[in-house]
């Protein structure tokens, strides 16, 4: 008989290519594991501190380095809300109205988190010693995303800024383009149904 079709020998290769198999198995695991511990054990850049200029409400100018702020989401530049009778403001502009305000006060210092995929630097960034990014948010001119839950919170209760009416969320405006006002929602419709019908106080 053919070596080749000996069992012992055809259950030997099988061996052979299950120990390979698993061999590769292991060294692809230990690269991946390498590969984690390098990024969590590569150093963020250090704390930037100077002057800064308003770019728009959630990024600034640090000489040349444009930061992006985490934890928030504005208005875009040309975007507008809405007022509850219907009108437009520029909220965008108020963003970064307000930003400009905050860095009028002094230097700001910024904790750098990496970099988007635009080459901006990603930070939360103090001025005076208030979180810019909190401020932002609590005057109702910013969304929060994965930080600053309590300001929006309060933003909306107290009906700040963007609050006070309606307004596209600043990442739909960004991929769909400036949109129209989408006019009350069900309960604004039922209220303000209610209001006429009973002469009650308006909510705003």
């Amino acid at each position: 008989m053919p070596r080749w079709l000996r069992p012992g020998h055809a259950l030997g290769r099988s061996s052979r290519l299950v120990r390979r198999t698993g061999r590769l198995l292991l060294l692809l695991a230990l690269f991946g594991l390498a590969a984690i511990l390098a990024a969590r054990l590569d150093p963020l850049p250090p704390p930037v501190a100077g002057t800064a200029r308003a770019s728009d409400g959630d990024s600034l100018w640090l000489g040349s380095d444009r930061v992006r702020l985490t934890g928030f989401d504005a208005p875009e530049l040309d975007q507008v809300c809405w007022r509850p009778d219907g009108s437009e403001w520029p909220c965008g502009r108020a963003a970064r109205d307000q930003m400009a305000r905050l860095l009028s006060r002094g230097a700001v210092a910024c904790r750098p988190e990496g970099e988007d995929r635009f080459g901006r630097v990603l930070a939360r960034c103090t001025v005076d010693g208030a979180d810019i990014g909190e401020t932002i948010v609590s005057a109702g001119l910013a969304v929060a995303t994965d930080a600053y839950g309590r300001e929006e919170a309060e933003a909306r209760a107290a009906k700040r800024g963007i609050w006070n009416g309606r307004f596209t969320p600043p990442r739909e405006w960004r991929d769909e383009g400036p949109a129209a006002d989408p006019g009350p929602g069900p309960l604004e419709r039922l209220w303000t149904w209610f209001r006429e019908l009973t002469g009650a106080r308006a909510l705003h």
